[in-house]
């Protein structure tokens, strides 16, 4: 299956809040037809209402791909609704965090293709990263379209099981909230050696944003692009010292908390 396949069949996107309109956007971009598009959504944006797709109508008799975008406590209101479409020609891919393919298999028939996916809020800036595993009937060609589908808003890993869901959505999944943190705790600490506020929050998201930049456009690794701005008992040396010494075990304790929160939630 292709792209071409999804404007022959259509393509029904289930909850069109920030993730899913990122996902419609870039969909429109790479050339699916806003005709083959059925969105649900129960308060639809002036910009969605704008696109063309088909808002709020009748469903297509036997899309190619269904995509659940809803949030996780609207799941069992929303999803019983597309069952008849869990007929095993159908693809279904799910965004919505705490959903485990199980309860898709429940609800959808264990004959359908489910592939569960985990993306980050960059993906609103097309610089996200989402990870992805199938049930064992979502073949090679359905993880395809899926990373074609996927890729409209950042890059796609695949997993190996969906048992990595949860150390995913502990790492990158909340990841972008502890960079944010990150700037929050540098522009305080810029404050706190003499900077007006304004002008430390500046310095600080500038210097992560080009950063992060940095290190995605580099071959090098994270590692040797510290070694590269850090010299021998300079200005960085002196920072690095104070931060290596907690940073590393206060990260893994952090990523640790969601993924087990995560495992919680999915319970």
């Amino acid at each position: 299956m292709d792209l071409s396949e999804v404007n022959a069949r259509g393509l029904v996107l289930l909850g069109c809040g920030k993730m899913g309109s990122a996902m419609l956007e870039g969909w429109l971009a790479q050339g699916v037809r806003a005709a083959s598009v059925w969105v649900q959504d129960p308060h639809p944006s002036a910009w969605l209402q704008s696109t063309g797709v088909q808002l709020n109508a009748g469903l297509p008799p036997d899309p190619a791909i269904v995509l659940v975008a809803v949030k996780p406590q609207m799941m069992a209101d929303a999803l019983p609704s597309l069952a008849a479409l869990g007929n095993g020609a159908t693809l279904f891919v799910s965004v919505a965090a705490g959903t485990t393919i199980g309860y898709y298999e429940q609800v959808l028939g264990a004959q359908t293709p489910i592939i569960r996916a985990m993306p980050n809020t960059p993906a609103a800036v097309a610089r996200g990263i989402t990870a992805i595993c199938g049930n064992p009937v979502a073949t090679a060609a359905h993880l395809d379209l899926a990373e074609a589908l996927l890729q409209a808003v950042g890059k796609v890993v695949r997993l190996e099981d969906e048992q990595q869901i949860d150390a995913v959505t502990g790492l990158s999944g909340s990841g972008p909230a502890y960079v944010f943190h990150m700037i929050e705790a540098m522009a305080k600490a810029g404050e706190g050696v003499g900077l007006a506020p304004d002008l430390a929050m500046e310095l600080a998201r500038a210097t992560v944003c080009g950063a992060g930049e940095l290190a995605h456009q580099s071959p090098e690794s994270a590692e040797q692009l510290r070694v590269n701005v850090t010299s021998p008992n300079g200005t960085t040396a002196a920072g690095l010292e104070v931060l290596m010494a907690q940073l590393p075990d206060l990260m893994a304790r952090t990523v640790k908390a969601a993924t087990t929160r995560a495992q919680e939630l999915g319970k």
